[in-house]
């Protein structure tokens, strides 16, 4: 007798007669009988792709940037922001371009700059190329930021809400989209601290009339970007089925055995 194999959500179990192993339903050719559908998983989308993995680099190496800026290494540590940058236009192309895009990457991609962020403030603000309370409203909104986040992750976390599938980051929720104020103070931030890291290297004033200017227009974005996106309808956007269903690796069906 010619058996079909067909795709199950849950691998090991008995649906109506019919045995289900290792994720595939084994049933007779021809047995049409009609069946309930099996209980539908959780939803899991993939997780390590290429632009996730050079997400977590340049998160991994921002400490060290950081260490170089506070060794007075300003050359060294201006490279790397330069390779910061780059990959972080890669990883967005490569993601767009390879429909790679995923709620994790929607985390991390932001969570990446906010690390380089704050981890350029507070180095620049140790070696008092950066004024203090300036420093201290942008890493005060990038914390009132990621808790927000904590709860919104919770709030929209599809039932049941437990802390196992709250920390598995493969179950999609919610995509975070950035505000066009956003955007700008983001550009901004970047723009002052290569200025901020590039002053001593070609010997410019830490207080250049130019660089007092950035740090009031960046200051000033910094406080209306964290209202944007504590306001902001579009800022968090939760996910459909539909979307989600795209998200999701296809399953791959074997042909009919003859």
């Amino acid at each position: 007798m010619a058996w079909t194999l067909r795709r199950s959500w849950q691998p090991g179990r008995a649906i109506h007669g019919t045995t289900v192993l290792g994720g595939q339903e084994r049933r007779p050719e021809g047995d049409t009988g009609a069946r309930e559908p099996a209980a539908v998983a959780d939803h899991h989308e993939r997780v390590v792709t290429i632009p996730n993995a050079l997400t977590l680099a340049r998160i991994v190496s921002s400490p060290y940037i950081g260490y170089l800026i506070v060794q007075g290494q300003y050359e060294w540590a201006l490279g790397g922001c330069v390779v910061f940058g780059l990959t972080d236009a890669l990883d967005g192309y490569v993601a767009r371009r390879f429909n790679m895009r995923s709620f994790v990457g929607s985390i991390l991609d932001p969570a990446a700059d906010k690390v380089l962020m704050t981890t350029l403030t507070v180095a620049l603000a140790y070696t008092g190329l950066l004024p203090m309370p300036l420093a201290a409203v942008i890493v005060g909104r990038d914390v009132a930021l990621s808790l927000a986040a904590v709860v919104i992750r919770w709030a929209t976390l599809p039932a049941p809400k437990r802390l196992g599938r709250y920390f598995d980051l493969s179950v999609p929720s919610v995509e975070v989209r950035p505000t066009q104020i956003s955007k700008w103070n983001t550009a901004l931030q970047l723009a002052l601290m290569a200025a901020t890291l590039a002053a001593p290297v070609l010997g410019v004033a830490a207080d250049a009339a130019y660089l007092v200017a950035l740090q009031w227009i960046t200051g000033a974005t910094t406080v209306a970007s964290g209202i944007g996106y504590l306001t902001s309808k579009d800022a968090v956007h939760r996910l459909t089925k539909a979307e989600v269903a795209k998200r999701l690796p296809k399953p791959h069906i074997l042909p009919k055995k003859k």
